[in-house]
């Protein structure tokens, strides 16, 4: 039995060896789920594809959490380059503007004619003379938060908070690396249906732990006693190490893990993208919730060097998202319990998750 609407409050202790983690009321309970779309999803960031998508007087379409807020945005490249992020609704009836990635000199709506600039401003109404004061600000479009990573875009609503907040240890720590070469590679892109709360897909892959136990083949080829993770203030880093004859990065002397046989950099963003490095190039994960009991988890393939892609940490991520998805399918039918309520976290392997579970309660309450 789940408590009613707005009484719950989730308490993680901040001291990792007296914590409990999240009660199961926040995977189970539908009010939590309705709660965390405002609380959680509307204040942070959205990873919404690359520049590479978008040329001179470009736009496209740009749901916002599909399947969960599906707010109607649009990416604008104006003549400049300089690109822009707006509501995709007309402010004079509602309807979408954009349905479709499309070369335009404007942004013109199909319905009654109303047009904007590339940057959002309203240029022209037809029938509109004997409106009195008209246009106001209020006839432009929105101007939504964009957060822009080398070619890698981010979106953001109104509220959102500083994305340095969530980006800025990644791009530090990566930034020898020429991520303007990684290209998009849509036959080795797939979004995968998970029957499991959103959460707990982030949970598992917020620690190590369970890699020895899920994951033969991984573990066959990183250093399990050396993999560490690094806590930020809404991101963190999994750092795994190669064993002698598997493939790593061959780093500059400029990055801070100089002298490491790094085989794979595993960033998490808060609260349910991941950013997954190889010497071959990046695998980006983003867990879409569609209800209290699944989610989509999109993976989108950048390859910066292709005949790395058969070696090392990065080779078999199919086969390690199939044993990823089987455990956390089962972990969501046995927090239905009645004899399960919290649980307890490794000090050594557990502290992602941890991180994760606190700041899940701090946004929530």
């Amino acid at each position: 039995m789940h408590t009613q609407p707005g009484t719950t409050k989730y308490e993680v202790d901040e001291r990792i060896e007296h914590a409990k983690t999240l009660s199961t009321d926040f995977y189970l309970n539908p009010n939590a789920y309705e709660i965390a779309k405002e609380k959680i999803f509307s204040k942070t960031w959205q990873f919404s594809g690359d520049s590479a998508m978008l040329g001179p007087k470009h736009a496209m379409p740009v749901l916002f959490q599909p399947g969960l807020l599906d707010e109607p945005l649009l990416l604008s490249s104006d003549a400049a380059g300089k690109i822009h992020n707006l509501s995709n609704v007309c402010t004079h009836r509602g309807n979408l503007l954009i349905e479709k990635n499309c070369k335009v000199n404007d942004l013109r709506c199909k319905y009654h004619g109303r047009r904007f600039k590339l940057d959002g401003t309203f240029l022209s109404m037809p029938e509109f003379t004997e409106v009195k004061n008209f246009p106001t600000p209020e006839d432009n479009l929105t101007a939504l938060p964009l957060h822009q990573w080398s070619q890698f875009l981010f979106t953001g609503l109104p509220g959102a908070l500083p994305a340095e907040l969530f980006f800025k240890e990644m791009s530090e720590r990566i930034g020898w690396m020429e991520l303007d070469k990684y290209k998009l590679r849509a036959d080795l892109s797939r979004d995968f249906h998970v029957e499991a709360h959103w959460a707990l897909y982030c949970e598992n892959y917020l620690e190590g732990f369970h890699i020895p136990f899920v994951h033969a083949g991984l573990n066959s080829v990183i250093d399990y006693g050396s993999y560490t993770t690094e806590l930020f203030r809404y991101s963190n880093l999994q750092l795994a190490i190669a064993k002698d004859s598997d493939a790593y990065f061959d780093l500059p002397e400029s990055s801070p893990d100089y002298g490491k046989k790094v085989a794979a950099y595993y960033f998490w963003v808060f609260p349910n993208m991941m950013f997954n490095f190889y010497p071959w190039g990046l695998s980006v994960n983003i867990v879409r919730p569609t209800g209290t009991t699944a989610c989509t988890v999109s993976f989108l393939t950048y390859v910066f060097d292709e005949s790395k892609r058969s070696s090392g940490a990065g080779a078999d991520l199919l086969q390690v998202e199939m044993e990823d998805e089987d455990v956390v399918q089962l972990v969501q039918r046995g927090i239905k319990s009645r004899f399960y309520k919290h649980g307890r976290y490794s000090v050594t392997r557990e502290t992602g998750t941890h991180h994760f579970h606190r700041l899940v309660a701090g946004f929530m309450n």
